[in-house]
């Protein structure tokens, strides 16, 4: 594993978050990334960590909790740091923080054509739930 210094987020991260996102394929046209961490900064900000390697963001997560499910959002490892156990140590750092709030069960949301990831979390205790995912955006981003 590569040494790494997880801690919680700092606005001066925003641009080296988001360059590591869009590296990841985690930027859609219908969320502006921007935003997205401007509304988390709303909500539970402690829970959102950064990966430091080399002086610089190498990865992300953002976990939330609202008293019944925690939820895992933009966890993600820039390409060349991938395979070095970063992923697996933000999910660590973040499922702790979560179980000490108190929280029972993680969710997450995965695309399924991104079968790597899925076996990634497979392979670190997470199963594929029988549920359909629905959602319904209240804010436009675009």
């Amino acid at each position: 594993m590569t040494h790494t210094n997880i801690r919680p987020f700092a606005l001066t991260d925003s641009e080296a978050v988001i360059t590591v996102w869009k590296a990841c394929g985690l930027v859609v046209p219908w969320n502006d990334p921007h935003k997205d961490i401007a509304r988390k900064m709303k909500v539970n900000p402690e829970l959102f960590l950064v990966a430091i390697a080399d002086g610089r963001v190498v990865g992300t997560v953002m976990g939330g909790y609202e008293g019944h499910r925690g939820w895992i959002n933009y966890l993600a490892v820039s390409p060349n740091y991938q395979g070095r156990g970063i992923g697996r140590a933000l999910m660590d750092n973040i499922e702790a923080k979560l179980l000490a709030l108190g929280c029972p069960k993680i969710n997450l949301q995965v695309r399924s054509s991104n079968r790597a990831i899925i076996q990634f979390y497979g392979h670190i205790g997470y199963h594929i739930d029988d549920v359909i995912s629905l959602g319904k955006r209240l804010i436009p981003d675009g």
